[in-house]
């Protein structure tokens, strides 16, 4: 995956632009990101952020080791998201807010 791909999953799958990156927000705080992408220019890392606010990168690597996922609601493989256990929770409450939001 190349880095517009990897936006475009984020986007889709319910990830929001918080800061310049693809980020999840707090559930209670949805315009505080705790998980984000970071797009460099040949690298991407996930980082999450620490309770006392420092972001800490938990997994990444050059956009070559990326593979993209085989199903739509599927997280891509080679960034790590395994290390962050809610991360589908995340996704889910993120694009729940969405839905409701254009309810509103």
């Amino acid at each position: 995956m190349d880095k517009d791909a990897l936006t475009a999953w984020a986007l889709r799958n319910g990830w929001e632009m918080i800061g310049g990156h693809p980020s999840l927000g707090k559930p209670n705080a949805p315009k505080e990101a705790i998980v984000r992408l970071v797009l460099k220019a040949t690298v991407v890392n996930l980082e999450v952020r620490k309770p006392a606010g420092k972001w800490e990168k938990v997994g990444g690597g050059s956009y070559a080791g990326v593979t993209p996922p085989e199903e739509p609601d599927a997280l891509p493989t080679g960034l790590g998201f395994e290390k962050v256990p809610s991360i589908t929770k995340l996704m889910q409450d993120s694009r729940d807010r969405k839905v409701f939001a254009s309810f509103g």
